[in-house]
């Protein structure tokens, strides 16, 4: 072959490969959009049985050390993935992976959610659709807002999402497959991602917390139909009880 044949086909090559990221992204954004009525949330009361004695900010602090350490060890296996040699088995592994991470935080936010005690109103499909936005946006639900707090994930709002979604998605894969990264950067780069989304949640959560001994008795949380299996390190390893609680635990 000549050179400029050997060239049309590595462009070929990389066109292709844009579309298969481009259309593995979008296939993420609707599987994340599908798991988030799925991601089993702890209420107040349940985080508090899980940490005795401790106050909102140490609740929150723990929460996010967990998800951090949780998602890191996702990491390893997002930037093992990338120095996988076969594409189409890279995407597949690097979806199931960003999708777990995903999972994590959105349980994250919505767990933080509750230790500041702005519950989003509604039922459970309601609620996820919040913390879906929370978690796109990096930023608290304003539950005084009713704008903040849509009723239903309709075509528009899922559409608008996606596009949310996808935007936040394609940050993370041109970061990790041209430069083949390996496990301990990918892990690097998802404990201070998620930590840095926390931080943004956190701030607005702050702004507007509920204290404990002003909260009205709220009910239990919904146990989803069917429970997507969140990977979590809780509580720290260092301070874990003799026998340790589901994380996934509802009331």
């Amino acid at each position: 072959m000549t050179g400029a044949g050997r060239l049309k086909s590595v462009k070929r090559g990389v066109r292709k490969g844009g579309e298969s990221a481009k259309a593995a992204i979008g296939h993420i954004a609707d599987r994340i959009i599908d798991i988030a009525p799925r991601v089993p949330v702890r209420d107040l009361a349940t985080l508090r049985r899980h940490f005795p004695g401790l106050g909102p900010e140490e609740v929150a602090d723990r929460l996010i050390a967990g998800a951090s350490r949780a998602t890191a060890t996702v990491g390893a296996g997002i930037g093992a993935a990338a120095m996988m040699p076969v594409p189409p088995a890279m995407l597949a592994e690097l979806a199931a992976e960003i999708t777990g991470v995903a999972a994590i935080e959105m349980k994250l936010v919505a767990e933080l959610h509750e230790v500041y005690g702005l519950r989003p109103p509604g039922n459970i499909a309601q609620r996820s659709t919040a913390y879906l936005t929370s978690w796109t946006q990096e930023r608290g639900i304003d539950v005084g807002h009713p704008t903040t707090v849509n009723a239903a994930l309709g075509g528009q709002m899922k559409r608008e999402l996606r596009q949310q979604i996808m935007k936040r998605t394609a940050r993370d894969l041109p970061n990790l497959i041209p430069f083949m990264i390996g496990a301990a950067v990918g892990a690097m780069m998802n404990r201070r991602d998620t930590r840095k989304l926390a931080d943004r949640v956190r701030k607005d959560l702050r702004a507007r917390q509920v204290p404990w001994d002003r909260l009205t008795e709220l009910p239990p949380l919904e146990r989803p139909e069917s429970p997507y299996p969140v990977p979590t390190e809780y509580p720290p390893a260092a301070e874990a009880p003799k026998t340790a609680p589901d994380p996934n635990e509802e009331p």
